[in-house]
């Protein structure tokens, strides 16, 4: 995962979501089909993709996947 593109294609393979670079910055209530388990699943995929922790209350932190992106890529 070098860039958002990566990030977003992981998303959409990983999770089934229809997310692309220009709905990445959505609030997670305007984005469609997302769920609580959708957080914890990614968590799981994004610490498998980095090799390193994601912290979760980090995660609840976040106002949408593109605060995710950077939490993973500059963690």
């Amino acid at each position: 995962m070098r860039s958002i593109d990566d990030f977003v294609a992981l998303v959409r393979d990983e999770l089934g979501l229809p997310v692309t670079s220009e709905t990445v910055g959505t609030g997670f209530d305007e984005l469609p089909g997302w769920d609580s388990v959708h957080l914890l699943a990614l968590m799981v995929v994004l610490e498998r993709e980095t090799s390193r922790p994601i912290s979760l209350p980090d995660l609840l932190e976040a106002p949408s996947l593109a605060g995710i992106y950077e939490l993973a890529a500059g963690a």
